[in-house]
């Protein structure tokens, strides 16, 4: 692959070492580099490696510079034509953001820290069509403060070369350099001298003299630059004045860390550089801004990792507690500090090699490169409904799962949205000129999932999906429906037009048996339509932790089984709300379970579901913090019964294996509830209240036999579900 790498500069840092062993990692294995920043010491060495840099001021954050670096970063993308752009911090990120848009690369980003997201400072971000994070809490940072997918990040390590930071490396040149005496302890510390990363070298040069009288003739090696650099020189020239010796040695910004980190006996430091020492074989005190954890050992291994080796969340450096374990180290038997050495090492052979930081990163790439096939995917996307919106998640991953060939352009009213949610180049869906481009560089039209054809919503939005279709038809795009539910069409002449576009789609997959016999109805003949299944059958829910950290949220009792409720907006709804909320409370106190209610589409349902709680007995609970489909799956997936008006309720219950009774509103919702062989507890136009108590009596008194079908019909359907990523594959090699 050709890899163009984005970075603020190469000076001394964590971020900026992680950067050049990742890119001289990738050219050892056989890819394209290059890197634009604004410069710094590592520019000789990656350039030494076949690694081309282009200079840029991507480090400054006013107009000026940001408009020349974005200029630069054009021309250098136009230049090299990359495979994937790799953003790796904010300004950088940003501008690539800009320009992605409009040329359309493959852009990945990697968080390396987590940011200020006060005022505009949110809107400075772009996290790409993928993001890295270089540790579990990044991730989590990301989910809560940007909105991003968890299945879009990816969390890798900061990969160390074990042969440049290594036990055999010597650290006499430095020694010598700097007139270390090599009898005499010594403690090493590297860091970036800023205001924001030097607190733990302000209190080294600040203990300086306490540490004399607990380890005599200790010596401080103190490597990195920065914009506290000068300053805290001169404080360790005044120390050393007042020891009446060099006891602290400031080396500034260097690139030989290995030799640096070589020369002491005892390391001090967070992040890539305790990683790197441990990496040597030296023990490490772990000690930064963020926060202190103490001499590493088997004890602090897994605290150590959740936080990257930052210490983020742990109390902060002490002068007296960082004296004290500095002392302590330097008090270990050789014997001692050669087991923790040794110890540390093996961590890094076991978890933080660069060699799998190359390949986390590769796996990322492969997610967004350029694909053999481009497909356009026209459906109601982007309005924020759940519904939708996982019927978008699960096609593309899907196609993704079946085929690493296929490239996702979607139709969307939203297409900023849809792009930071799912990662997929989005267009507007009523921009003209750019659907009809997206549909001439296409290799095919997928129309669906969800109720695209019918004429319940309103004619116009029947002719807008079939317009889209006869445009990709003249082009001479093949087209598949891919999972459609049809009708109800009541109209004869949008029964003409839709039975039309049927028979001249290239492949036509249905959801249900419901939607086959209205076709047949419409007078459509083709023998080789196939009735698959909702295609977020194949939908994974999210992670079980986030889920129930989600339902803790709305107050519900995690020990107390609950029943879900979905209710929307209805015109003609009578006394039905008014009956919903008896139903609930029916449930409430014959069968203990708390009442959730969950908004599939916010805008649609908020009001409803107000207005039901309002006349409810019993008090309710309601999930309002934003959500994925696949958290909203994940949170109905742990009721104990779903009672649903909305479809994609009703289908994300049965992916989940939730038994429910649906609120019949549209015919869609009826045939539905047929195929998974679930009851309606009633129609909202004309409900029955003590109907619909019956049913739900019915369901719970067999409650365990209807889990257990709906289980069977669950897996039956996931299994029919990837039918349509099969066809569509055979559709697409066809017509290649």
């Amino acid at each position: 692959m050709k890899i163009l790498m984005a970075t603020m500069g190469l000076d001394i840092g964590g971020a900026e070492t992680h950067i050049v062993e990742l890119a001289k990692e990738l050219k050892h294995q056989g890819h394209d580099v290059a890197i634009i920043s604004n410069g710094g010491v590592y520019v000789p060495e990656i350039t030494a490696a076949g690694i081309r840099h282009y200079q840029a001021p991507l480090h400054l954050r006013s107009f000026g510079p940001m408009r020349r670096a974005r200029k630069i970063l054009r021309e250098v993308i136009r230049k090299e034509h990359p495979d994937v752009v790799h953003a790796h911090a904010r300004i950088p990120a940003f501008l690539c953001g800009t320009l992605q848009r409009q040329m359309k690369f493959p852009f990945v980003t990697t968080a390396h820290w987590v940011f200020d997201t006060s005022g505009a400072l949110r809107y400075l971000t772009d996290w790409g069509q993928r993001t890295v994070a270089v540790s579990e809490d990044i991730k989590a940072y990301l989910i809560r403060e940007y909105g991003l997918p968890a299945e879009h990040i990816t969390v890798t390590i900061n990969g160390i070369d074990t042969e440049k930071f290594s036990p055999a490396v010597s650290g006499q040149r430095v020694m010598e350099e700097f007139g270390l005496k090599p009898d005499q302890p010594i403690l090493s510390y590297v860091s970036r001298m800023d205001e924001d990363r030097a607190l733990v070298a302000r209190q080294l040069i600040e203990i300086a003299p306490e540490l004399e009288k607990a380890v005599p003739g200790i010596q401080l090696l103190i490597a990195g630059g920065g914009n506290v650099f000068e300053e805290l020189k001169q404080k360790a020239d005044q120390v050393n004045q007042k020891m009446g010796r060099p006891c602290i040695t400031m080396a500034g910004p260097r690139t030989d860390i290995n030799e640096i980190v070589a020369a002491g006996d005892i390391f001090v430091g967070v992040s890539r550089a305790a990683l790197e020492a441990m990496a040597a074989g030296k023990p490490v005190i772990v000690a930064g801004n963020e926060g202190y954890q103490g001499l590493f050992g088997p004890d602090k291994l897994s605290e150590a990792q959740a936080g990257n080796f930052c210490c983020r969340g742990l109390p902060l450096s002490q002068p007296q507690r960082l004296l004290e374990d500095v002392a302590a180290a330097f008090a270990l038997t050789p014997e001692q500090r050669e087991q923790a050495g040794a110890y540390g090492r093996q961590v890094i052979f076991d978890y933080y090699s660069v060699r799998r930081m190359a390949q986390d990163c590769l796996s990322v790439y492969d997610q967004v490169r350029r694909r053999k096939y481009r497909v356009v995917m026209s459906g109601y996307y982007g309005f924020e409904n759940a519904g939708d919106d996982a019927i978008l998640d699960s096609i593309q991953q899907a196609v993704r799962e079946a085929s690493d060939d296929v490239a996702v352009t979607v139709l969307s009213k939203d297409p900023d949205l849809t792009q930071k949610q799912y990662g997929l180049e989005a267009i507007p869906r009523f921009r003209v000129f750019k659907v009809f481009s997206a549909l001439r560089r296409s290799d095919a039209l997928l129309s669906g999932g969800g109720s695209l054809l019918q004429d319940t919503t309103s004619t116009r939005s029947l002719l807008y999906y079939l317009s889209v279709i006869r445009c990709a038809q003249l082009l001479g795009k093949p087209v598949m429906l891919y999972a459609n539910g049809i009708g109800p069409v009541r109209k004869r002449v949008n029964r003409r037009r839709v039975k039309r576009v049927v028979e001249q789609a290239a492949l036509v997959t249905l959801r249900d048996h419901k939607s086959l016999e209205e076709l047949r109805e419409m007078g459509v003949e083709r023998s080789d339509v196939v009735v698959t299944a909702d295609p977020v059958f194949h939908l994974a829910a999210a992670e079980p932790e986030r889920c129930r950290e989600l339902l803790a949220s709305t107050g519900v009792d995690l020990e107390k089984p609950f029943v879900a409720v979905s209710v929307r907006d209805w015109p003609n709804a009578g006394s039905f709300y008014e009956d919903l909320a008896q139903l609930c409370d029916h449930l409430h106190q014959t069968y203990g379970l708390e009442v959730l209610f969950l908004l599939m589409q916010p805008s649609r349902d908020r009001e409803a579901t107000a207005r039901v709680r309002s006349l409810m007995k019993v008090p309710s609970h309601q999930l309002d913090a934003p959500c994925t489909p696949r958290e909203l799956m994940g949170v109905l997936g742990l009721a104990k019964l779903c009672l649903a008006m909305r479809l994609h309720t009703l289908i994300f219950a049965a992916r989940m294996a939730v038994p429910s009774l649906g609120l019949v509103y549209d015919p869609k919702v009826e045939s539905y509830l047929r195929e998974l062989d679930l009851p309606a507890a009633g129609h909202v136009e004309h409900f029955d209240l003590e109907q619909a108590r019956s049913r739900a009596d019915e369901m719970m008194a067999h409650y365990d036999q209807v889990l257990e079908r709906l289980r069977e019909k669950s897996r039956q359907l996931a299994q029919a579900a990837r039918e349509n990523e099969r066809l569509l594959l055979e559709m697409l090699d066809q017509k290649s």
